[in-house]
């Protein structure tokens, strides 16, 4: 049998070579390092979200902080430990006076030398002002820490407002100083019916400058801490600066003179009030020893508790044109001239309401 013509005269069986091989597919390319093909990171997506959840809760809470927090004190506010927080100024005034009262308004315990002795806050000067403490908290707080830590109970602890009248504790320190240690300064006594000399001596006394320091920073302590403890005060030798001839001579040029009779302040329309040796005298008058000699000294507190409501209504015309109620001062000027006069008439003495 004849083979078929395109067989037989083909080439022979086998893999195709050279050019007569079919074009074959180029091979795929491996994909470049770091580039297409490589798998997104699902994790980093996710903390942006959670950022951007952490940012909107913020902004809720902060904003709920602020709409919730509309009283005069903010919310979450304390001073020393009393939460006045969310109220009016008023209300929170009345706290810090009820809780703090004690604490600030009690006698602070001094010794001197070994002796002790106390010491008032409100004739030392001594205060822890409410109001003006009050006063800086209260209004809008716009720190993030503080009003979304409202929310949440968080609080805020703000400074009090403590304040010393210096010339008042010196004052107060003086008259102590002069009852403590060895040391004794000259000066004259007022007792109900008679009047005191007392000679100064040498010894150790209460060092002033340091115990207004001393006696500041107890009062600041007590007010944050309410521990009540006895203050050290300090001391030095001493010598008296006030002479024995200097306590007699103001013996006979004020002190007699002014405890020997009734004494009467009145005003040019009517009212008056008599102050007298056996009873109101005793608690106006003292001496201070200043540079060496010794100058007669006013309680102006005790002048205004003793003459109460004589001269309610009674104006007295300024300077300036205006009119204003009658003060202690002016009553301690107008006894000043009567404490020494002899007579009745030079006894009394007659505060202008019109002295213009």
């Amino acid at each position: 049998m004849v083979p078929p013509a395109d067989a037989a005269s083909g080439p022979p069986a086998g893999p195709p070579t050279g050019d007569s091989a079919p074009p074959s597919s180029p091979a795929p390319k491996a994909p470049a390092a770091g580039k297409a093909g490589k798998p997104k990171k699902k994790g980093r997506s996710k903390l942006v979200m959670l950022g951007a959840l952490v940012v909107v809760a913020a902004g809720v809470a902060y904003t709920a902080g602020l709409v919730m927090n509309h009283a005069d004190v903010p919310n979450g506010t304390t001073v020393l430990g009393v939460d006045i927080g969310g109220s009016s100024k008023q209300v929170a005034i009345d706290k810090l006076d009820t809780a703090l009262g004690g604490r600030t308004g009690a006698p602070l315990k001094v010794t001197v030398d070994g002796d002790q002795k106390e010491i008032k806050p409100s004739v030392a000067g001594l205060t822890l002002d409410t109001e003006a403490t009050v006063r800086n908290v209260a209004g809008r707080d716009y720190n993030p820490m503080t009003v979304i830590g409202s929310l949440f109970g968080g609080t805020h602890e703000a400074e009090p407002t403590v304040t010393v009248d210096e010339e008042k504790l010196r004052d107060a320190l003086g008259r102590l100083a002069g009852n403590s240690g060895t040391a004794r300064e000259g000066t004259i006594t007022f007792k109900p019916g008679k009047v005191v000399p007392v000679y100064g001596r040498e010894g150790r006394g209460l060092d002033i400058d340091k115990a207004v320091t001393a006696v500041s920073d107890a009062y600041r302590e007590r007010a944050e801490t309410g521990k009540d403890k006895p203050v050290d005060l300090p001391v030095v030798a001493k010598r008296p600066t006030i002479s024995k001839s200097e306590v007699n001579a103001k013996m006979k040029s004020f002190a007699q003179p002014a405890m020997s009779g009734l004494v009467t302040i009145k005003t040019d329309d009517a009212h008056a009030i008599q102050f007298g040796p056996d009873r109101s005298l005793p608690q106006i008058l003292s001496m201070k020893p200043i540079n060496g000699k010794l100058q007669p000294h006013f309680d102006l507190a005790a002048i205004k508790r003793l003459y109460g409501q004589t001269f309610d209504g009674v104006l007295i015309e300024r300077a300036d044109g205006s009119k204003k109620p009658v003060t202690p001062q002016e009553v301690a000027i107008a006894m000043q001239t009567a404490l020494r006069g002899k007579t009745p008439a030079d006894r009394t003495a007659v505060i202008e309401t019109s002295p213009n």
